[in-house]
């Protein structure tokens, strides 16, 4: 998969027109918040957005906690602290967390609200910006804090094309943009998180070598969650044969007795995306920070 992935361009012209109309607005706007899958903190961020968005403050939502490992989680949260970045763990699709964001903005633009007063200007809305790469949650999330569907929410990447500003309350308005990912993945292991986790499209990858690399890293982080859930019999072997230990046990077969390892990787991938494994994180402070 490696040199597939590193070749592969995630840029359509969309995206580069997004990235125009983010600098463009950014002198309205307060403060950035930023959606990242809490499963892979790192690779689910764009490593463009500190230059995009300058000077403004930054807030991150762990979105999907309730599919993160919460010990790791939580260790994220110290980690972007540490750097001075509010960081709170939120699950769009229950609303948790979800209730500490207004609070939280109020925070961070506390300075800002300050002048506001100073220059009589009470009342006057706190603009936020949402940005995060497809598929993450934000316009879930924005649904959530708005209490209505107003922005279109799917779980497939690349559905909302244009900015749009969501009123909250008269003291919050949230301006929705479409999921921004870069030219390309300089490191192939952040394009196979991303692809685990849905934010890429299958279609482009090869997915039985796709489920390998996940089976590869449940054998060294979550064993235990692998045997439970496969009842897999040698955690030493080959982690391509494991997958095809998986698609017999599901009697995933073909003709002449053998595993259908394109169907068994696809249902593998499919449950861990569901979190039928268990709460897993992909990425860890001490590996990737």
């Amino acid at each position: 998969m490696s040199a597939d992935m590193q070749n592969i361009q995630w840029f359509p012209g969309h995206m580069t027109k997004t990235r125009r109309k983010i600098q463009e607005i950014l002198p309205i706007i307060d403060a950035v918040a930023e959606i990242v899958d809490a499963r892979i903190p790192i690779s689910s961020r764009n490593p463009d957005l500190l230059d995009i968005i300058k000077d403004k403050p930054l807030m991150i939502l762990l979105n999907k906690c309730d599919m993160a490992d919460p010990k790791e989680t939580a260790k994220w949260i110290d980690y972007y602290k540490s750097l001075g970045v509010s960081a709170v763990p939120i699950d769009c699709k229950t609303g948790k967390g979800i209730g500490n964001f207004k609070e939280m903005v109020k925070t961070t633009l506390a300075d800002k609200l300050e002048v506001f007063k100073s220059k009589g200007m009470v009342g006057k809305p706190l603009r936020v910006m949402v940005v995060g790469i497809p598929n993450v949650g934000k316009s879930t999330f924005i649904n959530s804090i708005a209490g209505k569907g107003r922005v279109k929410a799917e779980n497939r990447p690349g559905v909302t094309r244009g900015n749009q500003w969501v009123t909250i309350d008269k003291q919050l308005e949230l301006l929705d943009t479409p999921g921004v990912l870069w030219p390309k993945f300089e490191d192939q292991t952040v394009g196979e998180r991303l692809a685990f986790t849905g934010a890429v499209k299958d279609a482009v990858l090869d997915i039985e070598l796709l489920a390998v690399r996940l089976i590869e890293n449940l054998k060294e982080n979550y064993p235990e969650l692998l045997i439970q859930r496969y009842k897999i019999e040698d955690l030493e072997a080959d982690p391509y044969d494991i997958l095809c230990e998986i698609g017999k046990k599901r009697g995933m077969m073909i003709r002449g007795g053998e595993t259908d390892t394109e169907r068994a990787a696809n249902m593998l991938l499919e449950e861990y995306r569901n979190c039928k494994i268990g709460r897993i994180s992909l990425e860890r402070v001490e590996n990737n920070a």
